[in-house]
């Protein structure tokens, strides 16, 4: 299909592949477009394609490795076993920051119309989709599991999705940021959750399900040294390495077996995750996902959006129309 951009949404990822610390070029490419939460309307599409022109569309991050690897092989390509596969916008392929692109229809996502220009948060939601599709299927290892406290650590966007779809499933939600101004206890409260800006630990330890979405090794460790029994922890940020902390692996190891701590990692998502995300959205409150766009930059000043600026949720790059 033949796509027109709308927005693309700027994260950390896209700040760490402009200062050369993360991502690559296509093969025999020493450029890399960058963009991999899009939002785009279909112009052209191939008969039976299952789109319309004027479609609202999100193109989907990850492609299967040429292998492919047996996870790959059944759609499941953000859990990839052999690391072959790439990622439009991020590794080895061209992402979506650009006026047009072409797209297989079976990586692009339907958006509802109704939606519209939210749809640019569809990707960021199916990370935490995934993180959440995950954490159930785990706590059904215990017929009894009826999750009830769940911690987000980080108020980003992420964090802020992750506890939208905690409190959509009638979960007691905290969450806790360093932040003490700006729209993040706004916004937290508005979900019927709790804000904290103070130490994990305590928080931690009472929490049945715990997502962690800072990547910031303190506050993993202290997630890590504080779980509860029968507890649920999912990694989504990613820490830079280099530095060392003090750390009692032993007291953790004893602590996490006596308690039937589960600890995960979980990145990316498939095609499901996206389709789940995108019906969350639909589903959710309007002026609620407004607000969680805070600046919107012209394309010509694309620049901007990637310096971050005090008190930012998400940034978007709108395309002209």
């Amino acid at each position: 299909m033949l796509v027109e951009t709308l927005a693309i949404g700027v994260c950390g990822t896209d700040r760490e592949i402009c200062a050369g610390k993360y991502g690559s070029a296509p093969a025999g490419s020493d450029r890399l477009v960058i963009g991999h939460e899009s939002l785009g309307r279909v112009l052209e599409v191939p008969q039976g394609a299952g789109f319309d022109v004027g479609d609202l569309v999100v193109g989907i991050v990850r492609r299967p490795d040429p292998v492919p690897c047996p996870n790959c092989a059944v759609g499941e390509w953000d859990m990839c076993r052999n690391g072959q596969f790439t990622e439009r916008g991020i590794t080895g392929r061209h992402g979506y920051a650009s006026d047009r692109y072409r797209i297989e229809p079976e990586f692009a996502v339907p958006v509802d119309a109704a939606l519209g220009a939210l749809g640019v948060l569809v990707e960021p939601t199916s990370v935490v989709a995934k993180a959440w599709d995950h954490i159930e299927r785990i706590g059904a290892r215990s017929a009894a599991w009826s999750p009830r406290s769940v911690l987000i650590t980080g108020a980003g966007p992420i964090g802020l999705l992750a506890a939208m779809l905690g409190a959509a499933k009638g979960h007691d939600v905290d969450v806790v940021d360093v932040a003490t101004d700006g729209p993040k206890p706004g916004l937290v409260a508005a979900l019927g959750a709790t804000y904290h800006a103070e130490p994990v630990a305590g928080l931690a330890a009472r929490a049945d399900v715990v997502i962690e979405c800072t990547g910031v090794p303190k506050v993993v460790l202290d997630v890590l040294s504080n779980t509860g029994p029968d507890s649920i922890v999912c990694l989504t940020g990613v820490s830079s390495g280099g530095r060392a902390l003090p750390f009692d692996a032993g007291g953790v190891n004893r602590d996490m077996v006596l308690g039937n701590a589960v600890v995960f990692g979980s990145v990316n998502a498939n095609r499901r995750h996206y389709l789940t995300a995108a019906d969350a959205l639909h589903a959710a409150d309007p002026q609620w996902l407004a607000a969680l766009i805070t600046r919107r930059v012209p394309l010509d000043s694309f620049a901007a959006a990637l310096a971050p600026s005090a008190h930012d949720v998400k940034t978007v790059i709108s395309f002209a129309t």
